[in-house]
């Protein structure tokens, strides 16, 4: 995959992800914040469902999950995780606040993780430049978040 076209891919998922907790919210204001991500999990599941049937190795696949280490297992949970706080979360900071200060720790992550070699990654240099990348960004996220 080419590097314009990941960044593309990236763009859209992130709008998508933008999407996501107002969606998520309005639906648990009708049937409760657990049963709002877990309804969410459901329709994601199913989708990817029937994705996996078609995509190459079909489903056969998920019997090689047992020989992943034991984090490699818990991206489900992480995104259970995320979906119950974020449809929670969005109703105080709004949809913009909520993704300033998630992005804002996802970045922050990645920057320990990318620098240590964490999960599987290769280690990658964080320069000056990731560093004041990431200063600016907790700095745009108060900005956005604060009243």
């Amino acid at each position: 995959m080419s590097r314009a076209l990941a960044v593309l891919l990236g763009v859209g998922a992130g709008c998508l992800v933008g999407m996501q907790a107002p969606i998520n919210s309005r639906l648990g204001k009708s049937v409760g914040t657990a049963q709002a991500a877990t309804f969410s999990f459901l329709v994601g599941t199913v989708a990817l469902l029937l994705l996996a049937s078609f995509w190459h190795g079909g489903l056969g696949n998920l019997g090689r999950v047992s020989q992943v280490p034991w984090w490699a297992l818990i991206g489900g949970l992480l995104g259970a995780v995320y979906v119950s706080v974020a449809l929670v979360a969005v109703r105080t900071l709004g949809a913009s606040g909520l993704t300033a200060v998630v992005i804002t720790g996802q970045l922050a992550i990645s920057v320990v993780i990318d620098r240590f070699g964490l999960l599987g990654i290769a280690k990658q240099h964080v320069g000056a430049s990731r560093i004041v990348g990431l200063l600016l960004l907790i700095a745009g996220f108060l900005l956005v978040v604060r009243k």
